[in-house]
């Protein structure tokens, strides 16, 4: 398992700062990660020119041409539609069809979905995909999903999201028993709308998939309370946001108050080894690389704004999710969850489905 091949297909023209920062990044893993290969779709004079640069690169890359983009302002039924000769159509396609292992981009987060869903299908037993990344904490690291792709959530698509979040942590976070939280307004169990005290019940029950730990709130994300969070798109979404907000927030209030006096300038130099340690602990490219889980496939997303080190841990996440096989991993996970969703069937459900009567 640890000596598998791996080949990549990379989304040459998706980003703020492509194609070099995809470039780039590619060099940086494949020194990371040896035995890795790469397909890198978008404009080959571009890519050839870039790529030439990095001594080796060429040797583990191949370029494939790809006559268009897809740009960061089309909406995903137009990329779906119009933008079939794309590199991220292409990349996607060529992981759908078993070219590649796994496809990375840091293009359109939605027109990425949309064509992954398309090419890539859904694997039995999910309704909907998630979108799943990384959060540091006190304790360590966590897994939030949703992230944005589904507004709103019923309580079977929660508890999917339990699955593929628990097996998501297993594999990137090295968890033998991930604790699994359903984000709430509260920890009680009587909090929160119908579908959370539903979801919940279904993984409190005997043979759940999970570790089930209970309701979390906001203030227990950063607590590392729970190994694994999962909620709707929209909460999730405005939580990762509002967490990225007041992190760059006290970062500038940090920075403002050693600018104040000459004494304060002096204490930051004495205390620069100790921030420097503080900068690499929550350096946002460290935690770069979301994932759509659900797809039966490996589609990793990037930020679109990273650099070429931020790029290059994105391959890094997509590597060890094919070499550890979260697909299959994540295969039995929801045949276990089937199980116990099946179980839950009370007789009157049966009848009514039979057209049976009492």
């Amino acid at each position: 398992m640890g000596t598998k091949k791996i080949v990549l297909a990379l989304d040459g023209m998706g980003g703020d700062h492509a194609p070099d920062v995809i470039v780039n990044g590619a060099d940086i893993a494949r020194e990371r990660y040896p035995g890795t290969s790469f397909l890198l779709f978008g404009d080959e004079a571009r890519l050839k020119a870039l790529v030439d640069k990095r001594k080796g690169l060429a040797q583990v890359l191949e370029i494939v041409p790809s006559e268009d983009a897809v740009l960061a302002g089309d909406k995903p039924s137009f990329a779906l539609r119009r933008r079939r000769k794309s590199s991220m159509w292409m990349a996607v396609e060529a992981a759908a069809q078993g070219r590649a292992d796994t496809i990375v981009s840091a293009g359109n987060t939605g027109a990425l979905l949309a064509i992954s869903m398309f090419a890539m299908r859904m694997l039995e037993g999910v309704d909907r995909p998630a979108l799943a990344s990384f959060l540091p904490t006190s304790r360590g690291e966590s897994i939030m999903l949703d992230l944005g792709a589904n507004l709103e959530c019923d309580a079977s698509n929660l508890t999917q999201f339990a699955v593929m979040g628990s097996v998501f942590a297993q594999i990137l976070l090295g968890l033998d028993k991930p604790r699994v939280g359903l984000l709430n307004v509260g920890s009680e169990e009587l909090k929160g709308h119908e579908e959370l005290r539903q979801a919940a019940a279904l993984l409190r029950r005997e043979g759940s998939p999970v570790s089930f730990h209970g309701f979390v709130e906001g203030n227990d994300i950063g607590a590392g309370v729970a190994d694994v969070v999962v909620t709707d798109g929209f909460t999730g979404n405005v939580a990762l946001k509002a967490i990225e907000g007041t992190a760059k927030l006290y970062t500038q209030f940090v920075r403002d108050a050693f600018r104040t006096s000459t004494f304060a300038k002096l204490g930051y130099l004495f205390a620069s080894g100790a921030w420097s340690k503080l900068r690499v602990r929550v350096d946002p490219r460290r935690y770069n690389g979301g994932v759509f889980l659900g797809l039966d496939g490996v589609c990793v997303k990037s930020h679109g704004g990273t650099d070429a080190l931020g790029f290059a841990y994105a391959i890094g996440v997509a590597v060890d999710l094919v070499r550890y096989e979260y697909k299959s991993k994540l295969v039995e996970g929801l045949a276990r969850l089937h199980e116990i969703t099946s179980a839950t069937e009370t007789p009157a459900a049966s009848l009514q489905a039979t057209g049976g009567t009492a």
